[in-house]
């Protein structure tokens, strides 16, 4: 009977996100419209696309998301905002922080149908892993965002880790912080693992939080930093993560 409540609900999930989806694209598109003479980074319509995410979760009951810390009292003080990844519905719950950030997101999810075309209207970013040039493409991409004062988001694993050990971070994130002189903007998520595994389509139950820790500086840092730099916000989301899975989801429903 678990299975089955499991299934039926994992359908009813699904079909919410598909009729989401649906309604928000003209949505999004008319605020693509509405605000282009004065938003070019698209600021307003990648904010109403995260909040696509915020219904559904309202909606389906096997999951319970909160989020937690200290958030950026500017919402367009960029920053470079890195996370652990524990699975693909950590996107999810991290669109619920309530201000915009432009998405680094591998180039296959921009072919999805619909989904696809809310990206790109968001303006998030392709990339094409295992392609340098593609990487070095979306890496200005992502400075430019960083220019039009829009904080940017990447998960530093560059693929999600399936024992919930963080996995070796990459220097990308923070060769772009150091470049544009912004801070990192650590975030620790907690609890997303079993709301959906990998290889399966089926949900499962989940409390999970979105953790949001204190800003790095990078001010008066060069490339020959990005090693200390990321090391020193990996251990500051590896001890994040210990509280908060000894002491549980402490956030709030938002």
């Amino acid at each position: 009977m678990k299975n089955l409540s499991l299934t039926v609900w994992s359908v009813w999930s699904w079909c919410v996100l598909g009729v989401c989806v649906l309604v928000w694209l003209p949505m999004m598109a008319i605020v693509w419209v509405v605000t282009a003479p004065f938003d070019p980074p698209r600021y307003w319509t990648g904010l109403l696309f995260r909040k696509l995410t915020v219904v559904h979760e309202r909606l389906n009951p096997l999951w319970t998301f909160r989020t937690g810390g200290t958030f950026p009292p500017d919402p367009r003080n960029p920053y470079v905002v890195v996370s652990n990844h524990e699975s693909f519905v950590d996107i999810l719950l991290i669109s619920h922080l309530p201000w915009e950030m432009k998405w680094l997101s591998k180039k296959e999810l921009f072919a999805i149908p619909l989904l696809g075309w809310l990206m790109r209207l968001a303006k998030d970013i392709p990339l094409d892993r295992g392609d340098s040039a593609s990487a070095g493409a979306a890496m200005a991409q992502c400075a430019t965002r960083l220019s039009q004062r829009v904080s940017v988001m990447i998960f530093p694993e560059g693929t999600r880790s399936t024992t919930g050990r963080l996995l070796p971070f990459k220097d990308g994130a923070f060769r772009l912080a150091i470049q544009a002189q912004v801070p990192i903007l650590p975030l620790a998520v907690c609890g997303a693992a079993t709301a959906l595994r990998a290889h399966d389509w089926r949900l499962g139950r989940s409390t999970a939080e979105v953790r949001v820790l204190e800003p790095i500086s990078t001010a008066g840092m060069s490339l020959r930093d990005v090693p200390e730099l990321r090391e020193r916000t990996r251990s500051r989301i590896i001890a994040e993560l210990a509280d908060m899975r000894r002491t549980g989801p402490t956030g709030q429903n938002r």
